[in-house]
């Protein structure tokens, strides 16, 4: 395992999408942070680190499946030797995909189950290992509604969220006493993003009266996971607009 070449503080961001993990990017880097971004295709990833670069920090963008187990250990091992040591670690990715039961195929179910767990259990383990030896990080998991209870046409995602909070909560007791920070996101509601307004205009029209979340208002959660004393910190934390039923 290579020793980071320098002391520069890196957020890592684990499925950089253009609302959510874009914000949460920006946030660390106004914080000093080298925000390293990874997308399946790189060429996404340029809007954001144009955008990083634009308010004087610093960005990195790396296609990266986030499944394939050689293809996070080559990531990480180049950022932490090449870059400098990850401070932060943000998993990202989602998979909210709709299905009924009856119709759930074992190929779709297994793709969602991997993108929105096994690639964070994969992530969350290259990167403690380097956690550990530094004694010092943080971990941050989005995570849903869906990791708490199952809904209806949704039985893929709410069992890969109940897994990612499952291994959540197991990491946050493991390393927790080695000073490393594990907390879990439950993010509820619709999030201000283009495909709500150009799908779900109703739901948007929501936006006006704070009734959909605001992604740099998450970031700021985030931040304020990160920054915690350890005589206090949080696990859990749900966001949702007022309005939110739960």
């Amino acid at each position: 395992m290579t020793t980071a070449i320098n002391n520069k503080k890196v957020v890592l961001v684990v499925g950089a999408g253009d609302a959510t993990g874009s914000a949460i990017a920006q946030r660390f880097a106004q914080e000093g942070f080298i925000a390293c971004v990874t997308r399946r295709s790189a060429g996404k990833l340029q809007p954001l680190i144009d955008a990083i670069h634009a308010s004087g920090g610093q960005a990195h963008g790396f296609a990266c499946d986030a499944r394939k187990e050689d293809d996070v250990i080559e990531l990480i091992e180049h950022i932490e030797s090449q870059i400098g040591p990850i401070e932060a670690l943000v998993f990202n990715i989602g998979a909210n995909v709709p299905c009924s039961i009856l119709e759930e195929t074992a190929r779709k179910y297994f793709k969602i189950w991997e993108m929105a767990c096994f690639s964070g259990f994969l992530n969350a383990r290259e990167v403690a290992k380097r956690m550990v030896t530094r004694q010092r990080g943080t971990i941050l998991f989005t995570g849903a509604t869906a990791g708490l209870r199952g809904a209806a046409g949704f039985a893929a995602f709410a069992g890969a969220k109940h897994g990612i909070r499952a291994l959540a909560q197991s990491m946050a007791r493991e390393l927790g006493p080695l000073n490393i920070h594990v907390a879990h996101v439950v993010v509820d509601g619709a999030i201000d993003t283009d495909f709500i307004r150009d799908n779900f205009p109703q739901t948007y029209a929501l936006k006006d009266q704070d009734g959909i979340l605001n992604p740099q208002h998450i970031a700021e959660n985030y931040w304020f996971l990160h920054s915690q004393p350890r005589d206090a910190w949080t696990f859990e934390l749900d966001l949702r607009p007022w309005s939110e039923r739960w």
